[in-house]
């Protein structure tokens, strides 16, 4: 038998497709669980600026897939660190060969619109983060008009304020050295030569930490400092803490009650008990890992710490009690992973960046165990020679 239709019938059905599409499209919009910016060094083509990849997360697989008009240019040479301003509007994005911090609004649909260019007070900017009403900047070098790769001079950490529409005014000035920046020095080798590795605050940005290292004799630090209300910063009692040989990245759990650092020269990693700002060691500190530790981040519980591996091509998961890492095994990323990060929607899905690998791994994270599985078509291509990531949560941002 054939079945046969009038026109107002095939009207009503093609309404009815319409409908249904225009829901499908609809529900398909709301499964974007996060928004994920992910710097390059290197942009493509001819084009001497670093790029921005922006990538949305589908809640219910993490898979991941860049928006339409992705990659963005980072508005500066050799893009190296990023954040994102604490209501998630903004995104803070390093360039260290143009000493230049810049602002990007994100849009309700991740895209990126720069904003503003700062000048950081050092030479060679490392490290960005943002917490409370500031924003923290770690160079290389001091400003220092001798300071050169030819004649290098110790690191500095600078700040500045963040306006309530995110935008930054001028550094905040330190009376201690006539300037605007905090010198990362040795209390007891002041000749000795600092170099910054990464930066981190506490959640609520009453203290920042910096790792760096000592190029002159050797031997890491951390170096805390309290955050003043107007942005001054005094030296936490006990700081700068020995921290390995040649520690490379820093996390913080978010009850602020312990400090992770990971030392690319002993392959292992560094846990410390919080108590108002000040560090103690953990005990069984320090806590194996792979080879050449490059990055660490704590899930937004607190239970499960994870750790890259650049050396190894590798991601670690432990689970953390009291600060204590217990290995839970390690997962196969691509080649050189630099930096990771977990979503902040769900706490569902973690990150790694590979540098030469130029993909990002995308995992799915096991909330009962700390386990991951591969997020479905992980790995996911990037530009050349990522180097950073940051993330926020659909929804909460503003064009």
């Amino acid at each position: 038998m054939r079945m046969t239709f009038n026109r107002s019938s095939q009207l009503l059905l093609v309404s009815a497709a319409s409908l249904l599409a225009a829901g499908l499209l609809s529900a398909c919009g709301t499964l974007t669980v996060d928004f994920v910016y992910v710097t390059s060094a290197l942009a493509a083509g001819s084009n001497s600026y670093g790029e921005i990849d922006v990538f949305e997360v589908n809640s219910e697989s993490g898979k991941m897939r860049t928006i339409p008009t992705s990659p963005f240019l980072s508005e500066g040479r050799n893009p190296v660190a990023e954040a994102v301003s604490p209501d998630n509007t903004s995104l803070f994005v390093v360039n260290k060969d143009d000493n230049t911090i810049v602002r990007f609004i994100i849009g309700n649909d991740g895209k990126l619109y720069p904003n503003q260019t700062v000048n950081t007070p050092g030479i060679y900017p490392m490290g960005v983060a943002a917490a409370g009403s500031h924003v923290f900047v770690a160079d290389k070098y001091q400003p220092l008009p001798t300071c050169s790769n030819a004649a290098p001079c110790s690191g500095s950490l600078g700040v500045f304020p963040l306006a309530s529409d995110d935008t930054l005014g001028t550094e905040v000035s330190n009376s201690a050295v006539g300037g605007n920046y905090w010198p990362l020095t040795l209390p007891t080798n002041s000749s000795h030569v600092i170099a910054p590795t990464a930066i981190t605050t506490s959640s609520s940005g009453a203290y920042v930490y910096v790792t760096a290292y000592d190029t002159t004799s050797g031997g890491g630090y951390i170096f805390g400092f309290s955050v003043g209300s107007d942005g001054t910063l005094t030296a936490l009692n006990g700081s700068p803490w020995a921290a390995g040989t040649k520690p490379s990245g820093l996390a913080a759990s978010p009850d602020g009650a312990y400090l992770y650092v990971t030392d690319s020269s002993t392959a292992s990693v560094l846990a410390y008990s919080i108590s108002s700002g000040v560090l103690t060691p953990v005990s069984g500190s320090p806590f194996a890992a792979g080879n050449g530790p490059s990055a660490v981040v704590v899930d937004s519980t607190g239970k499960y710490v994870y750790v890259t591996n650049a050396t190894d091509s590798n991601l670690m998961a432990y689970s953390a009690s009291n600060g204590v890492l217990t290995s839970l095994g390690s997962y196969i990323t691509g080649s050189q992973p630099v930096a990771v990060g977990i979503d902040p929607s769900l706490n569902q899905y973690l990150y790694t960046v590979n540098y030469l690998g130029a993909s990002v791994n995308g995992f799915q994270i096991n909330s009962s165990t700390g386990a991951l599985v591969n997020s479905q078509y992980s790995p996911y291509g990037t530009n050349s020679q990522p180097t950073a990531v940051a993330a926020i949560p659909h929804g909460s941002s503003k064009k």
